[in-house]
């Protein structure tokens, strides 16, 4: 099964993310871009890719070792970019405003946990984001990232208090479903 680790949004911070991803279909509706469904909006703290159903309960234990040796944290969503930057992106997404240094060692010690269980370290550096949405061709694309600069530069606070193992069901056209296996509380 395909997993990842992540931080969920609360609701207002979807809401305002939508908003976002709202002005920029109505200002480019012929764009060619798959945009994030506001259910699936989430904060990617590590990729697994396959993990083997017996391996589960050690992934979960790594995960809640890791979040007890880090209390719940603030961090805010804002500010919105594209990998790569230039003209032809791949991916748009939201940042964080506040509590990157917070959340990037959580991140990376995420990442470190894994590497005893056969998972390989990301060679890329950490870059808090919410993926919201992947261009799949160029056609509209300059409208969306003119209609993307004007979001608000703060999309909402929250306070992190766990993260989540999530596995991820691929359907094809429908796009993917994602199921919690865990959820590990920050501090306890």
């Amino acid at each position: 099964m395909r997993c990842f680790v992540a931080v969920d949004l609360p609701d207002d911070v979807r809401a305002a993310v939508a908003a976002v991803q709202d002005a920029a279909r109505a200002a480019a509706p012929r764009a060619d871009v798959a945009w994030v469904d506001v259910s699936k909006l989430h904060l990617t703290l590590k990729f697994l890719g396959e993990v083997a159903d017996d391996a589960v309960p050690e992934v979960r234990a790594a995960l809640e070792a890791v979040a007890r040796r880090h209390a719940p944290l603030a961090i805010a969503a804002g500010g919105v970019g594209q990998f790569p930057s230039g003209p032809r992106p791949r991916v748009l997404w939201v940042g964080l405003t506040e509590g990157l240094r917070e959340i990037g060692p959580l991140a990376a010690e995420v990442e470190r946990a894994y590497l005893p269980l056969g998972f390989p370290l990301d060679p890329r550096l950490f870059r808090g984001h919410v993926t919201i949405g992947r261009v799949r061709t160029p056609r509209g694309i300059a409208r969306v990232v003119t209609a993307l600069q004007a979001a608000p530069a703060t999309l909402g606070a929250w306070t992190v208090r766990d993260v989540v193992l999530y596995r991820s069901h691929l359907r094809g056209a429908e796009g993917s479903r994602y199921e919690p296996l865990a959820r590990a509380t920050l501090g306890a």
